[in-house]
């Protein structure tokens, strides 16, 4: 079973090499990852190309131009992974706020599950605690209160970035739905999966901030995110599962 990690990355350059290796190193046959990254100008998409260099037929790189955003980025690398036969796709962050040695667990609860999802609001999830109350607080709000009272969703934590997906599920989601294009993508996917009738199974995760660099979450992005929420809801309530893309 071939397993591709998809990996964004935008100024990533001290985090890329021991994310990768960290990867390449884990006790997952048929692994590969799969770096796409924004034209950052601190480096990372040489870094990115030197360790496929390295880690030939392990490691790709997808180098992206134009219209940046965290959901166009992992769009496009889905389609690479589909497009290579992947029967798993795993997306997780580049800064080790998602622990690459959760995915072997993630992989093993799959069953019979359309998709797996790293929550950090389920029970048994933990998130870090010098993120400070105050922005765990809105955190949690954000994915428990906010963003399921407006969509109704089920699974604990809409916005976890850390997930992994059935070949099969990608292709019924139909990724050409899939229309946003910052943090809020997750929520999209997560609502859209959800709406399709797809079962996604939630593996409690202690979410780590990152260790290097500086987030990307700012105030404006997270408002953008608050607001685009209701556009979901407008956008996709009507899809059930007979809308499911067939392959």
């Amino acid at each position: 079973m071939q397993v591709t990690v998809v990996v964004p990355t935008y100024n990533e350059a001290e985090n890329v090499t021991p994310m990768t290796e960290a990867l390449l190193g884990l006790p997952v046959p048929s692994l590969q990852v799969l770096i796409v990254d924004d034209e950052s100008p601190d480096g990372t998409g040489q870094i990115a190309d030197n360790l496929a260099s390295e880690h030939r037929g392990r490691v790709d790189v997808l180098s992206r131009s134009g219209p940046r955003g965290l959901g166009r980025a992992y769009i496009d690398g889905f389609r690479r992974a589909l497009a290579r036969d992947s029967d798993l796709i795993v997306q997780m962050d580049c800064d080790f706020s998602h622990s690459p040695t959760d995915i072997p667990r993630l992989r093993e609860h799959m069953g019979q599950n359309d998709g797996g999802g790293g929550p950090r609001y389920a029970r048994g999830g933990r998130t870090d605690e010098r993120g400070g109350g105050g922005r765990r607080l809105l955190s949690w709000w954000a994915n428990s209160i906010y963003t399921r009272w407006i969509l109704g969703c089920r699974v604990k934590d809409t916005t976890a970035g850390f997930k992994c997906w059935r070949r099969e599920t990608l292709i019924g989601i139909d990724l050409e739905r899939i229309h946003s294009q910052g943090y809020v993508f997750q929520v999209e996917m997560a609502y859209v999966a959800e709406r399709l009738g797809y079962r996604v199974l939630e593996i409690p995760i202690y979410f780590e901030d990152r260790r290097v660099g500086q987030s990307k979450m700012a105030i404006p992005v997270k408002l953008e995110a608050a607001i685009r929420v209701w556009e979901l809801r407008s956008r996709h309530r009507h899809l059930r599962p007979e809308d499911r893309l067939m392959e």
